[in-house]
């Protein structure tokens, strides 16, 4: 089996598949990248069982149809290192594959396709249109709320529901919620609910860009797919329930409080800066017309900033863990947030100012 291709040809698909391929894996097959040649086509799949990530590449000259499998992380690091559009020959024989081009000449193991895992066929029964700008919001604006790690394994993944018109992204570990909702006019959607796992949130996020170009999503029983003209990528659902999230949205709020998202995530980050490292608990006292944020360490170090606010309510003081405050503030898109308090002891809801489209929940924190 012998065909050749340009190296820019081959970096971009390598480059996408690769994230899917199995770092620390046993077996062995997993850290190869299925090369697949059928006319002047040249399919690439890598998987590590959860994720599948499939891309395409045309070659130059007309090969004899075959497959193999080629250790991937080698393979991509030869392609980084040759000069740019450099035309790189392979030839395969038996056991192993020959890589060339110019003076250069690499000889890689390879395994037999056959012993390569291939996710078995299925039909997704619920299936729309989103454009990747849409779909890279709607992952974006909620993916830093998931869990990594936590025992309650549904919660290390985000939830994705369809319904009608909207599809929304929610994610929680326990402290926090994520919730972010896409309308669509064009849409008619049954009810569903899936998992996606973290690393495959992740992934979606690398693999797309903010463009106006339109991609298919396909929700299985089992799996999520995403389809593009330069890829496919598929991803194992985690199996369990998400919580009822909305029986934990807070409803007493009668506070709200709005201010500029800018000047408030600067005065959090100085603070910060002196926050108890592990805990990074700070303190807010809500004033008349003034915002106290106040944080220290144990090695007795504080740090006060001060913001002018309008807030017509009796004064407040809750503690929040900054971090978690931050990171809706660097998601937020609008240029005012709105905070929605009810007292010491309640979450906050925090949303943008102007648009509906995301929506968190903080806990707030004994300090």
């Amino acid at each position: 089996m012998k065909f050749s291709l340009n190296r820019e040809l081959l970096l971009k698909p390598l480059l996408l598949v690769s994230g899917a391929v199995e770092r620390k894996s046993t077996l062995p097959i997993l850290g190869n990248i299925l090369f697949d040649i059928n006319g002047q086509s040249l399919t690439l799949t890598a998987t590590d069982l959860e994720l599948e990530m499939v891309a395409y590449a045309d070659i130059e000259n007309h090969g004899e149809a075959g497959k193999t499998t080629i250790p991937a992380r080698k393979l991509l690091d030869i392609c980084k290192s040759l000069p740019e559009n450099a035309i790189i020959n392979f030839d395969v024989e038996a056991d192993n594959v020959t890589l060339s081009s110019g003076r250069s000449k690499y000889s890689l193991s390879t395994l037999s396709a056959d012993d390569f895992p291939n996710i078995e066929e299925w039909k997704g029964d619920v299936e729309f249109k989103l454009l990747k700008s849409e779909l890279l919001r709607l992952i974006e604006s909620t993916h830093f709320s998931m869990a990594n790690q936590d025992v309650r394994y549904y919660l290390n993944g985000m939830s994705i529901e369809s319904e009608g018109k909207e599809i929304r992204s929610v994610a929680t570990d326990g402290h926090r919620l994520a919730i972010c909702k896409i309308t669509n006019e064009s849409l008619t959607l049954p009810a569903r609910q899936v998992i996606v796992p973290r690393k495959g949130i992740l992934e979606i996020i690398r693999l797309l860009a903010p463009v106006d170009e339109q991609v298919q999503v396909y929700l299985g029983s089992n799996h999520i797919r995403i389809i593009d003209a330069e890829f496919s990528f598929t991803s194992k659902l985690v199996d369990g329930r998400f919580p009822d999230y909305r029986r934990v949205l807070p409803r007493n709020g009668d506070k709200i409080f709005v201010t500029n998202k800018e000047e408030l995530r600067q005065v959090l980050s100085r603070a910060s800066i002196l926050s108890n490292e592990k805990f990074k608990g700070v303190r807010l006292n809500f004033l008349n017309s003034l915002l106290r944020i106040t944080a220290n360490n144990p090695e007795q170090e504080q740090a006060e900033e001060e913001l002018e606010i309008d807030f017509p309510y009796d004064e407040l003081e809750i503690g929040f863990n900054v971090s978690y405050v931050l990171d809706v503030l660097n998601a937020i898109k609008d240029e005012d947030v709105k905070f929605t308090l009810a007292d010491a002891n309640s979450s906050v809801v925090i949303e943008g100012a102007n648009t509906g489209e995301a929506l968190y929940v903080v806990m707030p924190m004994r300090l």
